[in-house]
């Protein structure tokens, strides 16, 4: 007897074709699950720009990204499934969870950044996976932004600092899992000090644009997110540059040993805001953007009262400011990379140029600042350049934030002079050296910026300043290791990471990253394999993140030799 076809190969009887399938191809959109995605969504609207916000709010609301949520939000915003999984799965922060799995009732997540680490945050990730039930998820995590209250442990996404194992059972076990939002500096307070008169001012046309950025030009100031550039120049290419232009403020800084923007935001918010709106006035920017990193939910809280209060006060009457969140991707740090998350889409970085001052967000003009280079405005401005390039130390100009982790007995945000040196951070800011240690020592930028010896430890630290030792000062994370600390394990630290952290976009990053850790795991390391490597990606690499991932390991190599003895 012939074999049964089977159904959706069926011939049609009295003709010579196959029918086509008796079901549509792909995964179907349960009615069920549309509905619950509708409820969750309600009215807000389904922009192809909010695609990472609605997946915040589907996970949220139910724990996790169900599968059958994922189609129904890509038939719910006229997307493909593809658009929507690619996105759902590119960010760390979201948990996919496929039909007939059991979601996890609740994610502890525990830091392997280095701070953490120098703080035993191994042993706490080991111990919390032996004592908690199957039922919660326990994994490692890249830097949280508390590398001053290490070791570090978010349960959910609330941060639990200076953790023990105890501390977070007992948390649990309390149901403690909500974000503490510090006291800080609300609305009313920051203006009985004066605070939006700047702003008022110039919303009134008693001061100009070119007031405020010739202000700018002339105090020195730099972007503080890293890259140095002069604030006051960016302002004005932007500004010369057609309408409509976009203001996006990159407040995902996730540096390992970098915490300062959420220092800012927890102490001071306004002071932030109101250099938020003067940029946009000076830009003459109607819409500006807040891309806060994930790991700050207390933030997040701040912002949103915050941002209600000036609307409700009209203080923003001129601009809309939109906080986005992200989702815990590093390489969205990288302005490129940010705008395309902002715009619903995998972090990738945009090959260069078109520089986003010319082409940025949504294809405008659009200015860049991160949340330390906008605090400093009302003062430069209020107070004058002078005031602000008149502070510095050793021939350099200005104030900064320097965050300051790992063995010193007062680690945190330090508001110093721009040039101090690490020996004099240490001594003047963080009542030098933990007992017990000697400083061997120090990474000036947090992972990237490679680790010098304390020998080094009188090099200014400002733009342009230690770049000849392979090195540059960045944001100013400033991680201080002692004799305690074996330097191959903290560069193979510092690449894990990156090996984590690459968007995998580009060959030499992705499979560069992967390489070196293989390299660093080796008894012995084979340095002509690993100086060949770094050149490769240096040179090839689209962004920052692959051209100075390999800064520790050269480090190592040139300042550290007796560790690779050992």
């Amino acid at each position: 007897m012939a074999a049964a076809i089977p159904h959706d190969r069926r011939i049609h009887p009295g003709s010579g074709r196959r029918r086509g399938l008796d079901h549509p191809k792909g995964r179907q959109v349960e009615p069920a699950a549309l509905d619950e995605v509708r409820r969750v969504l309600g009215a807000r609207e389904r922009r192809r720009d909010l695609l990472i916000e609605h997946l915040h709010l589907l996970q949220d609301h139910f724990g996790c990204l169900h599968a059958r949520h994922l189609a129904a939000l890509a038939e719910e915003m006229r997307l493909s499934l593809v658009e929507v999984y690619e996105v759902g799965s590119f960010y760390a922060h979201f948990d996919i969870v496929l039909d007939g799995e059991t979601p996890p009732s609740l994610t502890v997540r525990v830091c392997d950044s280095l701070s953490c680490e120098l703080a035993g945050g191994q042993r706490l990730l080991d111990e919390l996976r032996a004592r908690l039930s199957e039922e919660v998820r326990v994994v490692r995590a890249p830097c949280m932004g508390g590398c001053h209250n290490a070791p570090v442990a978010a349960i959910g996404h609330a941060l639990h600092e200076k953790a023990s194992v105890e501390s977070v059972l007992s948390a649990i076990a309390s149901g403690d899992a909500h974000p503490k939002v510090p006291a800080y500096r609300n609305l009313a307070s920051y203006r009985q000090e004066g605070g939006y008169r700047l702003l008022e001012t110039c919303l009134a046309g008693k001061r100009g644009p070119e007031d405020v950025i010739s202000a700018l030009e002339h105090s020195g100031l730099r972007g503080l997110g890293g890259a140095g550039f002069p604030t006051g120049r960016k302002w004005r290419l932007v500004r010369a540059e057609p309408l409509p232009r976009l203001l996006a403020v990159n407040a995902d800084e996730g540096e390992p040993g970098t915490f300062k923007d959420r220092y800012f935001l927890e102490t001071d918010p306004h002071r932030f805001l109101e250099g938020l709106a003067i940029a946009a006035w000076a830009i003459e920017a109607k819409d500006a953007v807040i891309y806060l990193r994930d790991e700050y939910p207390q933030c997040r809280e701040i912002l949103e009262r915050e941002l209600a209060a000036l609307e409700t006060a009209g203080l923003l009457r001129d601009v809309r400011v939109d906080l986005r969140r992200g989702a815990g991707a590093y390489i969205c740090g990288e302005e490129s990379a940010m705008l395309e998350s902002i715009e619903g889409k995998r972090g990738l970085p945009r090959h260069k140029p078109p520089f986003p001052a010319e082409v940025g967000l949504f294809g405008r003009p659009t200015l860049i600042n991160n949340v330390e280079t906008l605090f400093w405005i009302r003062d430069i401005v209020e107070k004058g350049p002078d005031w602000f390039s008149s502070h510095g130390r050793n021939g350099r100009k200005g104030l900064r934030a320097f965050c300051v982790s790992g063995r010193v007995k007062e680690p945190g945000v330090k508001i110093a002079p721009s040039g101090i040196t690490a020996q004099e951070l240490i001594d003047e800011f963080c009542g030098g050296m933990e007992e017990g240690h000697v400083f061997k020592g120090y990474l000036p930028r947090g992972a990237s910026g490679g680790i010098l010896p304390a020998a080094k430890a009188d090099i200014p630290l400002d733009f342009g300043t230690l770049e000849g030792e392979g090195s540059f000062v960045g944001s100013g994370a400033v991680v201080v290791l002692s004799d305690h600390d074996d330097m191959k394990g903290v560069a193979l630290n510092l690449l894990k990471f990156f090996e984590d952290e690459s968007c995998g976009q580009c060959t030499p990053c992705r499979a560069g990253t992967e390489k070196a850790v293989q390299l660093l795991e080796a008894p012995a390391w084979d340095e002509a394999l690993l100086n060949d490597l770094a050149g490769v990606m240096s040179e090839a690499s689209i962004c920052g993140l692959g051209q100075a991932a390999m800064n520790p390991v050269k480090s190592v190599l040139k300042h550290f030799r007796e560790d690779l003895a050992s």
